[in-house]
């Protein structure tokens, strides 16, 4: 690596960690003065508040605001250089524009693959954290109060109840059938089904099991049946941005169980699936796209520049946002949803490549 790369490498990862903690350190105060009347009603430890919520929350902002800070912090400290009449050198020296680029490439994918390993399994242990100190501390305390739930629990296997209460964990009016060649052959009916957290099943009260045969049905009862179905309580928890503490095997385990019940709401899921592998994509190509607008000197000195970099920026940001927000509406397939912004990014990094002066 010759003393070029490290030099443009070394300011373009400085620049980057700089703003990112700016920005992340005004969140965190806006965030306090916000919540702070939270923290006193609830009487929340400082220690708490400090160690469970905000340092945990600072890494989540951080990932959440790369994209949009990789973008700006090219544009800044590239902008500078083309102002001082630096890549003009650089380039009057030989040095094609591409190999201009690689230290560029280079800093944006080790940013890129710390990205990928923070947001696949620290982040999601930190999130685990934070969401439940907010659940504790700042939002009102969780009632399940969905009626006639219909889940999935087992290829064929359906399970019906009228209501749930996630405080006792007890569910009423169950019903869980097991089909065969589209042909009902055996019915499960229950007064209730309670949750027994030693053993970790459900313990079935007041059944009666009729299994239907082709002259005569067969018919149990019984006042209690201990049974392992495919369903724990955690099911009937908040749900409030689970997906977001899920770690990359887990989040994948997540999606296979919602899929094989036939589940509502997992789109989010896989969204929060495909944009973990697509955050560190945008940040090369966001990098590359700063490098473009920003290296080519400019009359009216960097202003113009930054500007331009933050309406781009902000434009990926909004048009993300509005995509995902399609996706989860279930307009268009999650996986194009997130991977849209970087396509149409893509092909305006190659526009604006193929006009730059070189």
């Amino acid at each position: 690596m010759k003393i070029l790369d490290k030099f443009l490498i070394k300011r373009f990862l400085l620049t980057y960690f700089f703003v990112t903690l700016m920005i992340v350190l005004v969140i965190l105060v806006i965030d306090f003065v916000e919540k702070s009347d939270d923290f006193i009603q609830n009487n929340a430890p400082m220690k708490a508040i400090i160690f469970s919520y905000y340092v945990n929350l600072a890494p989540y902002w951080a990932n959440y605001v790369s994209p949009l800070m990789i973008f700006i912090s090219t544009v800044f400290f590239t902008a500078r250089l083309a102002s001082h009449t630096e890549i003009i050198a650089i380039l009057s020296s030989g040095v094609s524009y591409l190999r201009l680029m690689r230290p560029y490439f280079i800093g944006a994918m080790m940013i890129g693959i710390l990205t990928f390993g923070l947001i696949g399994w620290v982040i999601p242990k930190a999130n685990k954290i934070r969401i439940a100190f907010e659940n504790t501390f700042i939002k009102e305390n969780y009632a399940f109060s969905q009626r006639d739930i219909h889940l999935c629990v087992a290829p064929n296997v359906y399970i019906y109840m009228g209501s749930y209460n996630n405080e006792s964990n007890i569910g009423y009016e169950v019903t869980l059938e097991k089909i065969a060649k589209n042909r009902l052959i055996e019915k499960l009916q229950a007064e209730r089904i309670e949750w027994n957290d030693t053993i970790k099943k459900w313990s079935i009260k007041s059944y009666m099991i009729r299994k239907l045969g082709v002259v005569k049905d067969e018919i149990k009862t019984g006042a209690s049946l201990d049974s392992l179905i495919n369903m724990t309580p955690r099911d009937f928890e908040n749900d409030n941005a689970q997906y977001e503490t899920f770690t990359l095997p887990q989040l994948k385990e997540r999606i296979s169980l919602l899929e094989s019940r036939g589940s509502e709401g997992i789109e989010k899921y896989k969204i929060e699936w495909y944009q973990r592998f697509a955050n560190p994509f945008a940040v090369v190509i966001l990098s590359i796209i700063g490098l473009i607008i920003s290296s080519r000197k400019a009359r009216g000195g960097i202003g113009v520049q930054i500007a331009l970099g933050f309406l781009l920026a902000f434009t990926y940001m909004m048009f993300f946002i509005l995509s995902k927000g399609i996706a989860e509406s279930g307009d268009i397939t999650p996986l194009l949803a997130v991977w849209l912004p970087n396509i149409i990014f893509t092909i305006i990094g190659f526009f604006l490549y193929y006009f730059v002066p070189k």
